[in-house]
């Protein structure tokens, strides 16, 4: 695709599913750009997987617009999906094939003749070929989806929870081939509750919360937004407790007390948190840009709409 035709890999629009009473996903709307790793993260029952599923036609939406590559996902779907890798949440397989002859059989599906990434992947996996579906572990059939979905060099990736029941190991294997298939034009969305590796990986990410975007950012913005982890150290005899420090630090959250000292998060002008500091009784203070982890936290129990 080339720079003049630059156009969102994944778009969606207001997107809603509902469940009767249960929650689904309300007015969702997000793009993914070209060579993106999006991160898409927000805990179980967020709406994660239903995003995915509506986004890859397993699900029909009740209302919105989704576009693969420029187009209609819902009149196009089939034909789009050719260009898609995907990994689901949830894996169910014919548990008497070979794994082998499950990886040959979704290679004929896409046409694909050459099988040398079968056996590049499953080496580096460390995935053994000659094993049946039924005795694998949940890691190695996770690893049959992530080589399935990298057969036919897709033009975009779509990873559901991708690394639940992976090994260390195998996890950083996993991000190494996710690297080369980015630097060879791969966009990728990657959804997960795991925000280690959704700060490893992704340039960009949406939270979502109870159905609904709070948060779409770049990760360096992320990081850079007016959120700051503060470690206070006071005075000998001083005695402060966390409802103290919420009357005299607004904007303070997530804090806790420890012996002579307090730490905590604060969203605000740092200019006047530095101000309100040297009116408590200090001995010292450390202000330091806080982790995807602590971001994640306190956009999420502080339910801040999207900015």
């Amino acid at each position: 695709m080339s720079t003049a035709q630059r156009i969102p890999i994944i778009k969606t629009e207001n997107l809603t599913k509902s469940y009767g009473k249960a929650r689904g996903i309300e007015q969702v709307s997000f793009s993914v750009e070209e060579g993106d790793v999006f991160g898409f993260i927000g805990p179980n029952g967020a709406g994660k997987s239903t995003t995915i599923r509506t986004i890859m036609g397993l699900l029909f939406p009740d209302s919105g617009q989704i576009r693969l590559f420029g187009e209609d996902a819902l009149s196009k779907g089939a034909e789009l999906r050719k260009r898609i890798g995907f990994v689901p949440s949830e894996l169910n397989y014919y548990e008497k094939m070979k794994v082998r002859s499950l990886l040959n059989y979704s290679a004929d599906l896409y046409g694909v003749s050459n099988r040398e990434r079968i056996g590049e992947f499953s080496e580096r996996l460390k995935l053994d070929l000659s094993r049946t579906i039924s005795d694998l572990s949940t890691g190695n059939k996770k690893k049959v989806a992530i080589i399935q979905a990298l057969i036919h060099r897709p033009d975009l990736l779509i990873f559901d929870e991708p690394t639940s029941g992976l090994d260390p190991l195998i996890q950083s294997r996993f991000y190494e081939i996710l690297r080369g298939e980015q630097q060879r034009g791969c966009t990728i969305f990657l959804s997960s509750h795991t925000l280690s590796e959704v700060e490893r990986l992704c340039n960009r990410v949406a939270i979502i919360r109870e159905g609904k975007i709070i948060k779409i950012s770049g990760m360096d913005e992320l990081k850079q937004l007016y959120l700051k982890r503060f470690r206070l150290l006071f005075k000998s005899g001083s005695y402060v407790t966390a409802e103290d420090i919420e009357k005299l630090l607004p904007g303070a959250s997530h804090i806790t007390v420890t012996a002579g000292g307090a730490e905590g998060l604060y969203g605000g002008d740092v200019r006047a948190l530095l101000k309100r500091l040297s009116a408590m009784p200090l001995k010292d203070a450390v202000l330091e840009d806080p982790g995807l982890e602590e971001i994640f936290m306190y956009y999420y129990s502080n339910g801040e709409e999207e900015q």
